[in-house]
């Protein structure tokens, strides 16, 4: 009997050896993935409107601009020294790529569309955007109503934005030109760092708010990877008459 035991005991003691491997296999895998290739990303806010919505998961390249310290995922680039910026096959962002970034002061990612190069002169003025000394071109769309959020209905213009260099123009939204940061700038973008703003224009806390209350210039070393497409999102908006309710959610491109 004490035979059978031991044997039992010890062939259950074999399996469990054989699950924890399995399992640090597995661990090592996603710790690959997400550091080198694609990771996923949830959006938070609506500041990034009507390219992202509130509760999106958007999958992001890692290698698109090279690796950080900030590529390790569950934030344990943290672990390194803060004045540790190297990159790793280091490439810049292109003008009108979206981009997730790390943020210093909360320590969380943060996903912006990049404006301004390093050496670049951002400027706005009663709402448009300038970009050294030339009046970004913005063709208007449609005016629409939707549901914030938070719950209030909000009206907004919708524009077709053509940044300079940008392989593709993209959509934004404008409350107004006379809200906050629409007379602001210059903003003169430093080498190392990029300008990045929201596409939903007076909802968004980007670059143009100095740290701590907004990001600032961004580091190169913390931009995390880019916003490739949509995998799903899991918020739906509610169906009223007169407002606006995005679909088509899954598989889309960015």
């Amino acid at each position: 009997m004490m035979a059978l035991i031991k044997k039992a005991a010890k062939g259950a003691a074999g399996e469990a050896a054989e699950t924890v491997k399995f399992l640090a296999g597995v661990a090592g895998v996603w710790a690959v993935i997400v550091t080198l290739l694609f990771a996923p990303f949830h959006i938070p806010s609506e500041s990034m409107q009507p390219s992202l919505e509130v509760g999106d998961r958007v999958l992001v390249s890692k290698w698109s601009y090279g690796y950080s310290r900030h590529s390790l995922p569950l934030g344990m680039g943290y672990l390194f020294p803060e004045n540790w910026n190297a990159r790793l096959f280091a490439r810049n962002p292109a003008r009108g790529d979206i981009v997730v970034f790390r943020s210093p002061e909360s320590r969380k990612n943060i996903i912006k569309r990049v404006i301004g190069l390093p050496g670049d002169v951002v400027t706005l003025r009663d709402g448009r955007l300038y970009i050294n000394g030339e009046l970004v071109q913005r063709d208007y769309v449609e005016t629409l109503r939707y549901r914030a959020h938070e719950g209030p209905v909000v009206e907004v213009a919708v524009y077709e934005e053509h940044l300079p260099g940008a392989a593709e123009p993209h959509l934004i939204f404008e409350r107004g030109d006379d809200y906050r940061w629409d007379n602001s700038g210059p903003y003169v973008v430093p080498e190392g760092y990029v300008f990045l703003m929201g596409d939903n224009r007076d909802s968004s806390t980007d670059s143009r708010v100095a740290q701590p209350m907004g990001p600032g210039y961004v580091r190169l070393s913390e931009v995390v990877g880019r916003a490739q497409t949509v995998i799903f999102t899991l918020k739906r908006c509610r169906r009223e008459e007169g407002l606006h309710c995005p679909s088509g959610r899954v598989w889309r491109g960015l």
